[in-house]
């Protein structure tokens, strides 16, 4: 087994280098235990410390499974129905279109409202990303800026996917409310301490008493790594902090469906409710990839049904992932934006399920076909050069001179091993761009020139 994640470890360096990401932890759960857990880079870049597996990171939106847990606990305990309607517990008229906004809508992202981006907001001006400076510290504040939110309205209640941060900060709100309780102290007694979850934290006390905790870093424009820190507020809808063998266990405990060493946190159905596809999602890497409770769902992983959830803050980035069938997961943590933590997550799924990650994931392969065509091209006897970057699934034809640069994106048609196909458009035509890929040689024919790529 551990020879088959030499393939894993690096692919990970080589993602990590082209992306920069200074450091990185993951761990594999199979059959009810960790069967490979690797940490890789720095936690500490000018320090030159290394990460381990418990070692602290942000995990972002992955909260938003936590919040759903502990509404389906209260669901279970009697003191709220999925169809109650958000506005008995929070104070504001909640709905959309004349219909009324219910629990089971927020849960599952399908208010009808799109998002009013209160997070994004709040995480750049709080890291000093932007002018803009959003002061919500609670979810009262964020309730007083929703306000004027019927403005904003798309569909009903239940027809529509929009992913909406503010959704589970009033589920949060909710938790605290019924319980009597804080959401945080709720959480930390129905399902972190159960599970021994006790480096995973809410406040910025706890995590300063922690030793081991990565350092966030923001990678600017040049590749330089600045230190900046994690945007503590909020938190049902992405304030968690954990480390790979905590979650772990949180991972083992839905795997069996809401068990953890015989202690039960939910009951197996709460578990088989927030796996259930309630609302599509347009945008989707699998065709069928829906939303749950806190959590996304495709059957098209393999042939399998595969449950998983990212997140990010900028300054750290997060993936869950597991396969109830095959009692196998994933969890992946950086300390910082870079490659995409989902890829290299389903990456080890498909390797400890025995597949080969390259040739079994369609997007990995076109990954792997997009780093073949970026470089530096010529004409003819150089005569000519031009640099084609990436510019995230899209490239770009650059060319610069001693005091002029350009930059033409391109965009994918069509992606095979030997042939690609993208375009452009110029004062209103369409302009092609084709890829012949062979063993040693990339050629591209771009207007009325013939390049060949001479470096990466």
């Amino acid at each position: 087994m551990y020879m088959e994640f030499n393939k894993l470890d690096s692919f990970v360096i080589e993602k990590m280098s082209q992306t920069k990401i200074p450091g990185l932890s993951l761990a594999i759960v199979k059959d009810g235990k960790v069967v490979y857990s690797r940490s890789y880079g720095f936690k500490d870049v000018e320090r030159g410390l290394a990460p381990t597996t418990k070692t602290i990171y942000g995990i972002g939106s992955v909260t938003k499974s936590f919040t759903a847990l502990a509404i389906l606990k209260l669901v279970e305990n009697g003191k709220l129905s999925l169809d109650d309607e958000v506005s008995k517990y929070v104070p504001i008229k909640l709905e959309a279109l004349g219909k009324p906004i219910k629990v089971h809508h927020l849960l599952t992202h399908s208010s009808g409202i799109p998002a009013l981006a209160y997070a994004e907001a709040f995480i750049r001006g709080s890291l000093g990303l932007d002018t803009r400076w959003l002061p919500v510290s609670t979810p009262e504040d964020v309730i007083a800026f929703m306000s004027d939110y019927g403005s904003w309205v798309h569909s009903e209640p239940g027809t529509r996917y929009f992913y909406l941060n503010e959704g589970y900060v009033l589920l949060g709100y909710i938790v605290s409310r019924i319980s009597g309780t804080s959401y945080e102290d709720f959480v930390r007694t129905n399902i972190l301490k159960p599970l021994g979850m006790e480096r995973t934290y809410f406040e910025e006390s706890e995590v300063s008493r922690d030793s081991d905790v990565a350092v966030p870093y923001i990678i600017d424009r040049d590749g330089r790594y600045i230190r900046s820190r994690f945007p503590y507020g909020i938190k049902a809808d992405g304030g968690l902090l954990s480390n790979c063998e905590d979650m772990a266990k949180y991972i083992l405990m839905l795997i069996n469906r809401g068990s953890y060493n015989e202690v039960e946190v939910v009951s197996r159905y709460s578990i088989e409710l927030m796996e259930r596809k309630y609302i599509r999602i347009p945008s989707g890497l699998f065709k069928d990839d829906s939303y749950g409770y806190g959590l996304t769902i495709t059957d098209e992983f393999l042939g399998r049904k595969l449950v998983r959830h990212s997140g990010s803050v900028l300054v750290y980035t997060a993936f869950m992932g597991y396969i109830p069938s095959d009692k196998v997961g994933v969890v992946v943590l950086a300390n910082a934006s870079g490659y995409p933590l989902s890829f290299i997550g389903m990456y080890a799924l498909a390797l400890t399920l025995g597949y080969d990650p390259e040739n079994s994931l369609y997007f990995i392969k076109q990954d792997k076909i997009i780093d073949k065509l970026t470089g530096v091209y010529e004409t003819y006897k150089g005569t000519y050069r031009v640099y084609v970057k990436r510019m995230g699934d899209f490239l770009a034809i650059e060319y610069k001179d001693r005091y002029r640069e350009f930059v033409t994106p391109l965009v994918p048609l069509e992606l095979s091993d030997e042939y690609a196909k993208y375009y452009t458009v110029s004062y209103g035509s369409r302009i092609d761009a084709e890829f012949f890929i062979e063993k040693d040689r990339v050629t591209m024919i771009y207007e009325r020139y013939k390049f060949v790529k001479k470096s990466a």
